[in-house]
């Protein structure tokens, strides 16, 4: 299976048409459509549902079109970091993350190094542990910065000194909001907002001594700042992380952190045994450096 056919095949899926994808390729028609057949007739799968005004994909042609998304993408970061030199390094840092405020951690060290390889560039990419786990396995990025306990035994760990703090975000004329901290009782007859991620995090159940049955929640989330609007419109309760939503000055939302406390672990992974680019290799180094005079 030929990269280059690959990218044809994504061209038409995403043009939706041979005529405009052979177009976006400059290219002729004829010898694009003999390409798909010939990828076609080499898997032994129909990709494409060839109609009168549009190309639509079959179900085996959307999952190569998942999969060659990924190819090509590790392709081009391959290419990059091959031509990266030793005198003057200018390759891509790919970081994937979840919602945490330690994230500055990691922009410090990107700024530290910048400063002395300004032609390096960072990908940042945000998505819950298992999406970051899973981006990371198959090369797409470079480091994960993961929030929490998980199973982490098949990566190369940094583990950050720093811990996030749980806690419940509400409107400051909230009831709970007079009090200095939110016990698990007080949020069994709320109505919750809780992120995806924590809603199949057995700690944080374990914590709040109920079934989650037995819970009222309203809604889940992937990103806090859109529960924070609804928050602000009285819909609920947000279970998140301390620091990712200004609660200071006439902001109408405060943070009220748990009781018993409840810390979220931090840690730094990448694959064992990888092979970084160069690029990567220097930004490994300043987060130690960093690390180093951080605990100091």
């Amino acid at each position: 299976m030929d990269i280059r056919v690959l990218q044809y095949f994504l061209a038409v899926a995403r043009e939706e048409s041979i005529t405009k994808a052979a177009e976006s390729l400059r290219m002729t028609q004829p010898p694009l459509s003999r390409q798909l057949k010939d990828l076609e007739e080499e898997l032994g799968k129909q990709l494409l549902v060839r109609g009168s005004k549009r190309v639509t994909l079959t179900e085996d042609g959307m999952l190569l079109r998942k999969r060659a998304e990924e190819l090509v993408e590790l392709m081009e970061k391959t290419k990059a970091e091959l031509a990266s030199s030793h005198e003057n390094i200018n390759g891509d840092i790919y970081i994937g993350c979840g919602e945490t405020e330690s994230i500055s951690f990691l922009a410090q060290a990107a700024q530290n190094l910048q400063k002395k390889h300004p032609l390096i560039h960072y990908h940042i990419y945000s998505g819950d542990a298992e999406r970051v786990m899973e981006r990371l396995d198959k090369g797409l990025i470079d480091f994960g910065l993961l929030v929490g306990q998980m199973d982490i035994s098949r990566y190369d760990v940094i583990r950050l000194p720093m811990k996030d703090i749980w806690g419940v975000l509400m409107r400051k004329d909230s009831p709970l909001a007079e009090k200095e901290t939110v016990c698990a009782e007080d949020l069994w007859d709320k109505p919750l907002i809780i992120s995806h991620q924590t809603s199949i995090n057995s700690e944080m159940f374990s914590w709040l001594k109920s079934d989650t049955s037995r819970l009222n929640i309203v809604a889940t989330y992937d990103l806090v700042y859109n529960a924070a609007q609804f928050v602000k419109k009285g819909f609920g309760y947000v279970i998140s992380l301390d620091r990712l939503i200004n609660t200071t000055g006439d902001s109408s939302l405060c943070f009220r952190p748990l009781f018993p406390a409840l810390e979220a672990e931090l840690c730094i992974i990448r694959k064992k045994y990888q092979v970084l680019s160069r690029a990567s290799d220097l930004f490994l180094k300043q987060l130690q450096e960093e690390l180093t005079c951080y605990e100091s």
